[in-house]
């Protein structure tokens, strides 16, 4: 008999971390190999980890709720002889590759300033100054676990140490000398007040908007829209598409595609910042935001720029049947580039969205109001719509970023019958 362990996959690209939400298997419960043994969630998708081995489970490692890395184990199992004879090769050379790479990264700080969601919030709940922190992972990266062994050693940098220069003493009457970082206490229950757990998908959601904040300095701008003509073309067609394709023609899908129309003639936009770099992605891959009661979910509009507006309508609704269902999987997430918001179905007219990291902005569709403007000289009642745009400042800037909106302006704007085809 031998022991193997199991361990955090990678459920993504960029995913570097998952949480147990729920354990599917107890200690001395026999599981066949490709058994699902855990509910792991990501900040992009929830899916189940199956077993490599068939066997018998030794140790849980990680309790439901507990964050890992990628590649931590998460549990033991003990399997038979003959099953570790065939899986002993496999397995020693995966160890092989594990110590290879954590030797390179010894000498390679490339990652120095990589950090992933759950560092940032362990950093930021224990006024940790991460430039001070040396990581044991790859490329010097900083781990949960170095963390971890910080705050358990009691030698916590934060922003309050200074590197080893004389304290000057200040007058306590000089005004002119900043006060201290105050670190403000957690709030507590009272009499009266309920409290609620804070789920794992509503903690990976807490932490890609930090790290978002943390790293990306947001600017906004909005343009208004009269989508008038757009309007009434949707509503003279919307029964007929509805009967003969088994699902509704959105207003939403006319918003996606003048967007993907608009990315592709500014491909600047289509950006990501990569440190010492920008990356300029060729692929148009449109998030869009899909929530729950208790959720967000982010799948993404594959290549939206090739699709028609039939087309783009019938992703949106298989996707949100998706999330709603429980069915989306990890690749319906991955690959975005932009994302659009339809914050317009909640009854919002004007908002600040954060931005998908690491994408460089996102577009939230307000809703369509009728507002009286004038033309021509005269007052007429129009259907008008905000779009708000948050960008990333190291990647764009408002020039680009108000041609890129004016250009999303007038697709829509000319949206009719007689010039826009649904099909």
């Amino acid at each position: 008999m031998a022991i193997e362990q199991i361990k955090m996959p990678q459920l993504g690209e960029s995913v570097t971390e998952g949480t147990i939400s729920k354990w599917l298997v107890a200690v001395g419960d026999t599981v066949n190999k490709y058994d699902p043994l855990a509910e792991v969630m990501t900040d992009k998708v929830n899916a189940e980890v199956p077993s490599s081995f068939t066997g018998v489970i030794r140790e849980l490692i990680a309790e439901e709720g507990d964050t890992l890395a990628v590649g931590e184990v998460i549990c033991t199992i003990e399997v038979s002889g003959i099953e570790h004879k065939g899986e002993s090769k496999d397995a020693t050379q995966s160890n092989e590759e594990s110590v290879s790479e954590h030797n390179v990264s010894m000498n390679d700080q490339s990652n120095k300033k990589r950090y992933s969601p759950a560092v940032l919030r362990i950093a930021q709940e224990h006024d940790i100054n991460l430039e001070l922190v040396n990581g044991t992972g790859a490329g010097g990266r900083i781990t949960r676990k170095d963390l971890l062994k910080l705050i358990e050693s009691g030698s916590i940098p934060s922003d309050h140490q200074e590197e080893k220069k004389p304290v000057e003493e200040v007058p306590v009457n000089d005004i002119s000398q900043p006060l201290p970082k105050q670190t403000q206490p957690l709030p507590q229950s009272a009499p009266g007040d309920i409290e609620i757990p804070v789920s794992g998908v509503r903690k990976a959601i807490a932490a890609n908007m930090v790290r978002s904040k943390h790293e990306a300095p947001h600017a906004w701008m909005m343009m208004e829209v009269d989508v008038t003509n757009l309007v009434q073309y949707r509503h003279s067609v919307k029964d007929e598409f509805k009967k003969n394709e088994g699902f509704n023609l959105t207003f939403f899908a006319f918003f996606v595609k003048a967007v993907a129309q608009a990315l592709k003639e500014f491909p600047q936009i289509n950006s990501m910042w990569a440190g010492d770099k920008i990356i300029q992605k060729k692929e148009i891959n449109i998030s869009i935001a899909v929530a729950t009661e208790d959720s967000l979910y982010v799948p993404v509009i594959k290549n939206a720029d090739e699709k028609t507006i039939k087309g783009i309508a019938r992703e949106i609704t298989d996707l949100a049947y998706k999330v709603r269902s429980g069915k989306l999987a990890s690749a319906d997430m991955q690959g975005g580039t932009f994302t659009v918001n339809n914050t317009g179905s909640f009854g919002s007219v004007q908002s600040m969205g954060i931005i998908n990291y690491p994408q460089a902005a996102i577009v939230q569709v307000e809703s369509i109001v009728k507002r009286p403007v004038i033309i021509d000289g005269m007052i007429a009642v129009r259907d008008m719509v905000n779009l708000c745009m948050s960008l990333d400042h190291r990647v764009l800037d408002g020039l680009i970023c108000g041609r890129f909106l004016s250009r999303v302006k007038e697709i829509l704007e000319t949206t009719s019958k007689d010039t826009t085809s649904i099909y």
